[in-house]
């Protein structure tokens, strides 16, 4: 991922389809995403999220649900997403749209391993059979989102 200011990739259209909880772009290369609320919250480029470290990344659960309200340009290399969890802080810039279309799949399989690993689900207020196939209880923090064992604000 390019972690520049400079955009690589710019797009000639973004949608917002918030019945299916998805935002669609579609890039100058011709390449074209449909990307899930979800995914986008808990890859939320916002400090919260992402730290300040690489060490510091949070791990986002029980956002199954989480849909947007709004997607507002920042200037013209980015959008803020507002997330009906009311999640707003993350500024998502072209280049990153672009890597996590592309990457999806792959994110996709890091985070549920990631989640199966700290007993976590994807759903809010999963039961740890629910999130991990066993029978015991999930973490009480398990709905906060923020996986920090509900120290600190939820992410």
């Amino acid at each position: 991922m390019n972690s520049t200011y400079g955009s690589q990739h710019t797009p000639e259209e973004i949608k917002v389809k918030k019945a299916e909880k998805r935002l669609e772009i579609r890039f100058g290369d011709g390449k074209a995403f449909s990307l899930p609320a979800e995914l986008l919250r808990v890859e939320s480029p916002s400090a919260e999220v992402q730290g300040h470290t690489p060490d510091e990344k949070k791990l986002v659960s029980g956002r199954s649900h989480v849909g947007i309200i709004a997607v507002e340009p920042v200037g013209n290399y980015a959008v803020k997403i507002v997330f009906d969890d009311l999640h707003d802080s993350g500024i998502y810039t072209w280049d990153y749209l672009y890597w996590l279309g592309a990457n999806q799949d792959q994110i996709w399989r890091e985070y549920e391993a990631a989640l199966a690993a700290a007993g976590l689900s994807r759903h809010p207020n999963a039961t740890g059979a629910n999130a991990t196939g066993g029978g015991e209880a999930a973490p009480k923090h398990a709905g906060c989102g923020c996986g920090s064992g509900g120290k600190g604000g939820c992410g």
